[in-house]
Formats: structure tokens, C-alpha cells, sequence
């Protein structure tokens, strides 16, 4: 996917990334130098999230120029520490720069990994850039939505202990299988998958929850991705297998459902089987076309060969011919008509 405004990151920028993931660092400023992104100044950890945000944040701002601010929780997932993007775009900047920051943003993510990003935030006033700002911020995004006028119907009937949707059409509606929502991080993976900022992905279900979850997303070889699947537990996965067929260089994605067998306990077997519809409908919504779908028990399995033949099934080139089938038996002799000539 190419970028929106052709803007990337400079080397520096590149390299300061990379450093970012020790943990060290609470917060830096990206700007738009020259047709680059370009790293403008960084802080150091030195107290909490909430300690450190009133400290550094506001020095990094200037009124009148947009920029972008990474700023570190002190929360981790899977991939490491969880990072909060703000954009700041003053009322007072041009224009042009209010546009050309915004998009350049994407650009950002793929670029610093958008699946470290927890939270974003977009602000234009100074009273905005504070504490108390980003908890309001915070609030107003898990506020419930307002509910329709149906939705209050619903909501009622279900409180008096009556189900709208008992009948037949419910049953046929779980009978396709169970839709559990993916989370944002999931879902920021599938898209920078397809921006080949990642060949490999790993998804978990949140049991408790009920979510599915990324819990690993990285750029591996082939031969690592045997020992990417769990022995123990089950796991949804997506990998770009690259290949040459026929002369021709291929990149085909796969989908995997690896199960271990009966070391999974009945719930989780049944929640992955039964979610593994739903879950493959949300990645094609978002863009993935899957060449091949695989069910696996171990990881051992994923040999080049066997995702080779698996996307590339073999011929029977040793088939006969088709045969024109004999006649019936006992038809008699075959009869020999004469042309008869007047005299």
C-alpha cells in the first residue's frame, strides 16, 4: 500500500523507534522536516504516566506548528510497552500543514508499529495537551453511545425478563457459529499486514473477555514458523508465504487454525472452532483475501512443502484417457447396405 503523502520516516527516526521498545523512553516529538519524518526532541522516564504527562507534554508544543507526540504508558501487551499518539493541530496552523499532518499520520503507525499504539488523541487547544485534557479524553471515549428509540425497547423488554429474540430466527443466527469482536490492536494488525509492515500474525481468545485478541505480530523465515504455534494451547494464524509457481514470485496468505489435540480443555476447543467463521469473515471485510485456509494440531506440519502443495495441489498426470465405452453385447453382425441402381 503506498503512503498517502510519500513522507517516511528518516534514518535517525528509524533507528530512535527501534530504541523506544527497551522502555526507557516516555515521550517524543515527530515532526515534518524536509519531506521527512524527523524525530524533534524526546524525554526520558522519570516518574508515572500521570506524573511524567504535565511535565513533558506541554514543552513539547508550539502553538502555531503541528506535530505528533508518542507518549509511553506504563501498561504492556504482548509486543511490549503501549503507547499513546497525539496529534497535535492548532487552530492557528495553516492550512496546508493541518492537511499534510494528517496524512502523513498513517504513515506514522506503519511506521513506529501501529500495534504498540493503545490509545490516539487529536487536539487543538492547549487545555486539551494536559492530564485532566487526555482523561477527559479518556471518559468521552467509553462513554455508551446513546441509545435509538429501539434499542431502549429492547433494553427494557430484556430487564422485565422477556427475550426479543427468542424463536426461530435466533436459532438459525447461532447455528452459523459465534462472533466474538476483535480488538483494535487485532484489527490494526490485519491492516499493517497488508502493508507488509508484518508476514506473521497470532490471535487469542479472550475467554473472559469474549474478544479476540493479537497476541503476536512479527516479520519471521519460513523455517521459524513451525515454532511459532503452541504446544498447549489454541491459536488463529495468518502468514504470507512467499514462493515462486511456474517461474512466477507469489506471496500468498494463509490462514491457520492450529489445535493441539485434547490438551485444550472442551470450552476452548469449542470457542475457537466455533469462532473461527465469524473471525475469517471480519479479516476479508477488512481487505485480506485468504488463499488458503489450514487445520493443523502441531506445528510441525508447516513445512514449505506442505503449504506448497496445500495451495498448489498436484495433478494426477498419470489418469487414462478417457475411453469410448463398448457396445452392447451380442448386437449382431453390422450390416453392409447396397446402394441399388436402376437399369
Amino acid at each position: 500500500m503506498s503512503h498517502q503523502t510519500g513522507i517516511q520516516a528518516n534514518a535517525d527516526l528509524k533507528k530512535y523507534f527501534s530504541k523506544c521498545r527497551d522502555g526507557k523512553i516516555r515521550a517524543l516529538k515527530v515532526s515534518i522536516e524536509n519531506e521527512q519524518l524527523t524525530l524533534a526532541k524526546h524525554y526520558p522516564v522519570k516518574g508515572t504516566f500521570e506524573q511524567d504527562f504535565d511535565k513533558y507534554i506541554p514543552t513539547l508544543i508550539v502553538e502555531d506548528l503541528p506535530c505528533y507526540i508518542l507518549y509511553r504508558f506504563d501498561t504492556t501487551n504482548s509486543l511490549g510497552y503501549e503507547w499513546l499518539l497525539l496529534s497535535w493541530s492548532p487552530d492557528e496552523a495553516p492550512v496546508r500543514h493541518k492537511m499534510l499532518y494528517a496524512s502523513t499520520k498513517a504513515t506514522l503507525k506503519q511506521e513506529f508499529g501501529s500495534a504498540h499504539i493503545k490509545d490516539e488523541m487529536h487536539a487543538t487547544s492547549k487545555d486539551e495537551v494536559c492530564l485532566k485534557g487526555y482523561k477527559t479524553h479518556v471518559s468521552g471515549v467509553n462513554a455508551p453511545a446513546p441509545l435509538t428509540d429501539r434499542e431502549e425497547a429492547l433494553r427494557e423488554l430484556q430487564q422485565s425478563g422477556q427475550d426479543p429474540n427468542y424463536g426461530t430466527d435466533s436459532r438459525q443466527s447461532t447455528m452459523g457459529g459465534i462472533a466474538f469482536p476483535i480488538t483494535e490492536s487485532a484489527k490494526q494488525g490485519i491492516i499493517d499486514l497488508q502493508r507488509g509492515s508484518y508476514n506473521y500474525l497470532q490471535f487469542k481468545i479472550d475467554l473472559e473477555e469474549e474478544k479476540i485478541c493479537l497476541s503476536k505480530a512479527a516479520v519471521i523465515g519460513l523455517t521459524e514458523l513451525p515454532s511459532q504455534v503452541p504446544s498447549d494451547v489454541a491459536r488463529y494464524h495468518l502468514y504470507i508465504f512467499k514462493h515462486t509457481h511456474e517461474g512466477d514470485h507469489m506471496e500468498s496468505i494463509v490462514f491457520i487454525y492450529s489445535m493441539p489435540g485434547y490438551s485444550c480443555s472442551i470450552k476452548e476447543r469449542m470457542m475457537y472452532s466455533s469462532c473461527k467463521g465469524q473471525f475469517l469473515e471480519i479479516i476479508e471485510k477488512l481487505g485480506v483475501v485468504v488463499d488458503k485456509r489450514l487445520e493443523i494440531d502441531d506445528g510441525k506440519e508447516l513445512t514449505e512443502e506442505y503449504l506448497y502443495d496445500e495451495i498448489h495441489p498436484k495433478r494426477n498426470l498419470h489418469r487414462p484417457a478417457f475411453a469410448k465405452p463398448k457396445g452392447p453385447p451380442n448386437r449382431g453382425a453390422k450390416r453392409i447396405t447396397k446402394t441399388q441402381t436402376t437399369q
